[in-house]
C-alpha cells in the first residue's frame, strides 16, 4: 500500500508546505518506496495506492477538519500554489511522479486519515483475498498509522518499513513505529524495504 503520495503532503507549494513543515521529512521515505514499488511490479504483487482529498464542493469535508487547518495558515479547500488545498483533480492532490500509479492499480480516494473509513478498501482486499498488508507512505503517525490499525482491527497482517514512511516530526516518525513493536506487535511489524525486496526476490510474476 501506498499512502497518500500526494503533492499537497510531500511536494513544493502543497498543503504540508503551506502549514510551514518541511517537505522533505515527509519526502524521506519517497527514494525507498519507488524502488520498492518497481520491485513489487516486477514480482506480481498487487499494488494499492491512496489519495486523500475532498470533492470541489467540500461536502463531505467535516467542520473541525475545516476549522483546523484554517487555523494553522493552510484551509483546505482555499487557493494555493498547487491549487485548491487538498480538492480532487487539483495537481497539489494528485500523486507524485516518482510513484505514480499504473493504469491497472488500484487507487482508493478517502475524505479522512484512515484508507477504510468511507471507501471500498475493505470490499476491494477481500475480493482478492488480501491477507497481508506493505505499508508505505505519509504521513507515519497520521494516514498510515490510522489506516494500519484499522487494517489490524480486521485481522489483516501489517508490516510498516521503516524507510518508506515519513512525518512532519522525526520524533512523531519514531515513535509511531515504535507503537507497533509494544505487546509483541500490538499493530503488526517494522522492517526496511531492503528486508522485502530480500525476502521476495525471485517469486513468480
Amino acid at each position: 500500500m501506498l499512502i497518500d503520495w500526494q503533492t499537497d503532503f510531500c511536494g513544493p507549494g502543497g498543503y504540508v508546505d503551506a502549514m510551514g513543515y518541511d517537505i522533505w521529512l515527509t519526502r524521506a521515505g519517497l527514494p525507498a518506496t519507488a524502488r520498492l514499488l518497481a520491485h513489487a511490479r516486477s514480482v506480481g504483487m498487487p499494488i494499492i495506492h491512496t489519495r486523500e482529498g475532498h470533492p470541489p464542493d467540500l461536502s463531505d469535508l467535516p467542520a473541525n477538519k475545516r476549522w483546523r487547518s484554517a487555523r494553522i495558515g493552510a484551509e483546505i479547500g482555499s487557493p494555493g500554489p498547487c491549487g485548491r488545498i487538498l480538492v480532487r483533480g487539483e495537481p497539489g492532490w494528485q500523486i507524485v511522479p516518482e510513484v505514480a500509479p499504473l493504469p491497472d492499480e488500484v487507487i482508493i480516494d478517502k475524505p479522512g486519515k484512515g484508507s477504510f473509513y468511507a471507501t471500498n478498501l475493505d470490499l476491494v482486499l477481500r475480493t482478492q483475498g488480501i491477507t497481508h498488508l506493505i505499508f508505505t507512505g505519509i504521513t507515519t503517525d497520521v494516514c498510515v498509522h490510522t489506516t494500519m490499525r484499522d487494517a489490524n482491527d480486521r485481522g489483516l497482517e501489517c508490516l510498516i518499513l521503516s524507510d518508506c514512511t515519513g512525518a512532519t516530526d522525526p520524533a512523531n516518525h519514531d515513535a509511531a513505529l515504535h507503537m507497533v513493536t509494544m505487546q509483541g506487535g500490538v499493530f503488526g511489524a517494522v522492517s526496511t524495504s531492503t528486508a522485502v525486496i530480500s525476502a521476495t526476490t525471485g517469486l513468480p510474476a
